[in-house]
């Protein structure tokens, strides 16, 4: 395995990974619990929050072996703006990888649509901390390497992910030139409204 200083680690590499770790700990039946009703969902990843979702996932990459994601780190400060934090900074030794991370889940666990969900992706205000406005906020960084958005979703017959990833590219690049998408599918999860779904990822330039 290449050291960290000599690693390349592509966009494309990093969504086919995280899609692997979500399959490989979904298999072992996880079970979230609401922190707001103490609700107990039905076993599955899909439930779990965007937040323990990444904590499972890089837990998951960095147990492997030769694995380029051992000095993974979650929620790292902003160097213009300390008080902001960026989900994943995946270090490659001089072209490290600064991602923003959002979960696309228009299904709750009892199977009925969440309205708010899109918002999360789409919205240009903010407070909102959606995915459009953490491009913005990726491009003001003041990070050195390479940034990125990536978008986990739950694949659902009436609502195809792919209209809001669309949506979500046209307004994006209104700031950001964003590269080709790639993508990374998961299926036959234990859930039985989250089965499947995928991981979309882009790298941005100014």
């Amino acid at each position: 395995m290449p050291s960290a200083a000599t690693l390349t680690l592509s966009l494309d590499h990093i969504t086919r990974d995280i899609a692997s770790a979500i399959q490989a700990i979904d298999a072992r039946r996880p079970v979230a619990r609401s922190a707001r009703s103490e609700t107990i969902y039905q076993p599955g990843i899909g439930p779990h929050t965007e937040g323990k979702t990444i904590e499972l996932v890089i837990t998951e990459l960095k147990s492997r072996t030769a694995t380029p994601y051992t000095d993974a780190r979650l929620s790292i400060p902003y160097p213009a703006m300390p008080r902001q934090r960026c989900d994943l900074f995946i270090p490659t030794g001089g072209n490290d990888w600064h991602l923003e991370v959002k979960l696309f889940r228009l299904i709750g666990d009892n199977g009925k649509p969440n309205d708010n969900m899109l918002m999360h992706i789409l919205s240009p205000y903010p407070q909102h901390r959606s995915a459009l406005t953490d491009c913005r906020k990726l491009l003001r960084s003041g990070f050195t390497g390479r940034l990125g958005i990536l978008i986990y979703g739950y694949e659902h017959p009436d609502w195809p992910i792919d209209i809001a990833l669309d949506a979500f590219e046209r307004l994006a690049s209104a700031s950001a030139t964003l590269s080709p998408r790639v993508t990374a599918a998961f299926q036959d999860l234990v859930h039985p409204v989250h089965k499947s779904g995928l991981v979309a990822g882009w790298e941005l330039n100014p």
